[in-house]
């Protein structure tokens, strides 16, 4: 029953956000918002409806591994294994110049949660800061998106919605969204506590891998089906966009309507949120690369997802081949990495000077 009720719940909370995204969009385009503005706010943020749902009602029964793991673990999932596959399905040209002064962003953002988080809690003033922090961003993308190029505004316009004849049905499907969110979201975090205690691993650690990958199934399918149609501007965007929202949005509110804020783990602050930092760092050579997202890369980061989810399920094992595992990681595959994106961005530096020249 636990198991069916958490299927059943991880079920209703996609299918709750795909008839929010598709009611708010709508909605956006008849009341005369442009589709770039509606794919950059509504869409990206959209499909983080699950995780701010999670989150939110994690936080307000006192689970607060579960809001801040699901926040993590799901960040870590939209760029290592969302990007990752889409990249490797067809390479991912970054022509939004948004993204790429997003990508910056999500990095400082990243650090500041983590400076924030240091005391071993996210308390309702930091949740006001992160929140407000979102309502600026939004703003900033509001007025940007005025400066874009032709390119990427035809690309969204290709594939904004077409509003309904009747906007009352428009404002049904959001209703009936939120519904699913809120009933899904209950099921699903009763279930996952069930499911932790029975397994013996802690509420963090189902945050991060069983929940933060079934709520990112939105943004798997936007992201997907964009790159399969050649959207890869939407594709990229929808990615870092929902980042940022579940950083300042999703933590935002959770730290505000949680009683008495949300309580971060050492596991969380030591680990697990560095982790979330390295992965948004690693997108800068790769984004300036170019402004290419290679098959290559994109199975990079695919392969390190496999690697960071097998490293959490062993260590929630207490497998005894974990501390070779992660020494071979820590000293080996990372540095690697590191150098290859390193060479990547300082040839993209040098070609670009010669190019000036």
């Amino acid at each position: 029953m636990t198991i069916l009720m958490f299927v059943a719940g991880l079920v209703l909370l996609i299918a709750g956000a795909e008839l929010l995204v598709r009611g708010a969009s709508r909605l956006a385009v008849a009341f005369g918002i442009s589709p770039l503005v509606v794919g950059l706010t509504v869409v990206a943020f959209g499909t983080s409806s699950p995780e701010l749902a999670v989150s939110v009602q994690s936080a307000y029964e006192g689970q607060a591994g579960l809001a801040v793991g699901n926040v993590v673990g799901s960040n870590i999932f939209n760029v290592l294994f969302i990007l990752g596959l889409a990249a490797m399905i067809t390479p991912l040209v970054v022509a939004q110049q948004l993204i790429r002064l997003d990508v910056p962003l999500m990095i400082g953002v990243s650090v500041l949660v983590l400076l924030m988080a240091l005391d071993g809690n996210l308390g309702r003033m930091e949740g006001f800061v992160l929140f407000a922090g979102l309502l600026a961003y939004t703003f900033f993308l509001i007025r940007q998106s005025r400066r874009e190029s032709q390119a990427v505004k035809a690309e969204y316009d290709e594939a904004a919605p077409t509003a309904s004849a009747v906007w009352w049905k428009d404002a049904l499907l959001v209703v009936g969204g939120l519904a699913l969110l809120v009933l899904g979201s209950t099921w699903l975090v009763d279930a996952a506590v069930s499911i932790a205690r029975q397994l013996g691993v802690s509420d963090l650690v189902i945050g991060l891998t069983i929940i933060a990958a079934g709520t990112s199934m939105p943004e798997v399918v936007t992201s997907i089906v964009a790159s399969l149609r050649g959207q890869r501007d939407i594709a990229v965007g929808n990615v870092i966009g929902s980042n940022l929202f579940n950083l300042m949005g999703v933590l935002g509110l959770a730290s505000i309507i949680a009683p008495v804020g949300i309580e971060v783990s050492q596991a969380a602050i030591q680990f697990d949120i560095p982790v979330m930092i390295a992965v948004a760092v690693a997108c800068l050579p790769i984004f300036f690369s170019g402004h290419l997202i290679a098959r290559w890369e994109g199975a990079l980061f695919f392969f390190f997802y496999i690697a960071y989810t097998s490293y959490l399920v062993m260590g929630a094992l207490q497998h005894p081949a974990l501390p070779m595992y992660g020494t071979a990681m820590l000293w080996f595959v990372l540095p690697l990495t590191a150098m290859t994106l390193l060479v990547v961005a300082l040839r993209s530096w040098r070609s670009g000077i010669d190019t000036a020249r």
